[in-house]
């Protein structure tokens, strides 16, 4: 991932850039079935836009990728037309786009996309494909080695809950709501590589652990380590990949704001010569099932104390730790603005549970979703 900024940006040699990935869910829109309609919904994306929307695994999820860049206002818009543009395809293509974790309402599940990776990883893990579409968002932020990479790792593994929390968006699965903010995080953890960041000593610590994984069956290569923190395999980025793709672009530009403040402090402990904390990986499995659980509706896991908080108290703690990093990055005025719209309105999942507790309607939840995902303002929960 090219380190050029884009017009607008903060100016300095050192600052950090930013991409952003996100999946989606195409559904039925009359019932919000989740429906096998990629290939429908590529045919109809404009040429202006096709190189930035790829299929995923499943032919009911796309993806689109931001171009790297300094400036999250640039993102914002680049994200933001990838955005309008493929609502519009789907439309064409008679079904609907929605940013959200995993398919709320019960229906068939979508065949895998008919690629030769993927018929391997099915032939080798069976039924382990999870529901009707697991729909991430990844944020990568350029690193200048994967030897700071890999320390990157460590010091950022224990904030990573706090992120969790904040991007919980699939509280319904099957046409119930499943009592969990992030359903998706649940049915991920089916594949047996997905976990949180192990403590890593260096860079081939990192490159053997992924030889020994591989050897040992539980991956085939190096794209399917699914920890929640890695080394992309195509950027010279660290690639954080905790969280549900969210449903309104100002929580994407949130969480994209505070993973390279929580990176650039990173960056500045090491070169400081400040140590990573040693976090309990049992404690740190804790602090991520009690974020997908509760997102910042009600409580987490406190790493340092061990202790159990209020969820937002952890997040305003993240905020304070990176602020140095926003300010140096021009985010801060943009991040307190966002944060303060979380408060009014609340993560996706509490979105959803809101229109759901007004309606009793799931189409109703979905048709909600979708206008977020195409530049909605965000529904107010109180």
């Amino acid at each position: 991932m090219p380190h050029q900024p884009q017009t607008g940006a903060p100016a300095g040699p050192d600052l950090l850039t930013v991409g952003v990935e996100e999946e989606f869910l195409l559904v039925d829109p009359h019932t919000g079935v989740a429906v096998p309609a990629v290939d429908l919904v590529m045919e109809q994306v404009p040429a202006e836009l096709s190189g930035q929307v790829e299929r995923e695994f499943q032919t009911s999820q796309i993806e689109i990728g931001s171009p790297p860049g300094l400036d999250l206002g640039a993102i914002r818009h680049s994200l933001g037309l990838l955005r309008a543009g493929l609502s519009d395809a789907a439309e064409r293509a008679g079904v609907r786009l929605l940013a959200i974790g995993t398919g709320p309402v019960a229906g068939p599940v979508p065949p895998v996309v008919d690629k030769p990776r993927f018929d391997r990883m099915i032939e080798r893990f069976r039924l382990l494909a999870p529901g009707p579409g697991n729909n991430g968002m990844h944020v990568h932020v350029g690193v200048p080695d994967p030897d700071t990479g890999v320390q990157v790792l460590n010091h950022v593994r224990p904030w990573l809950p706090v992120l969790h929390a904040l991007t919980t968006n699939s509280p319904f699965s099957a046409s119930e709501d499943t009592g969990y903010a992030s359903w998706r995080s649940i049915e991920w953890e089916r594949w047996p590589s997905v976990a949180p960041t192990p403590w890593l000593d260096s860079y081939a610590h990192y490159q053997r652990l992924i030889g020994q994984l591989i050897d040992s069956g539980l991956m085939l290569d190096e794209g399917m380590l699914y920890w929640y923190a890695r080394l992309s395999a195509k950027y010279p980025t660290v690639e954080i990949r905790i969280g549900d793709v969210c449903p309104a672009l100002d929580d994407t530009i949130l969480v994209a704001a505070l993973v390279r403040g929580l990176v650039g402090t990173a960056m500045a402990d090491i070169s400081a010569g400040r140590p990573a904390p040693r976090v309990d990986h049992h404690l740190l499995v804790a602090a991520h099932w009690r974020a997908a659980h509760d997102g910042l509706a009600g409580k987490a896991v406190d790493l340092g104390s061990g202790g159990v908080v209020p969820a937002w108290e952890l997040l305003d703690r993240l905020v304070e730790r990176v602020r140095p990093e926003l300010d140096r990055h021009g985010d801060t005025d943009r991040v307190t603005d966002l944060l303060a719209g979380v408060r009014r309105h609340g993560t996706g999942a509490q979105r959803q549970r809101a229109v759901y507790a007004r309606t009793g309607q799931l189409v109703d939840v979905v048709a909600d979703v979708a206008r977020q995902t195409r530049g909605g303002a965000p529904t107010v929960t109180d």
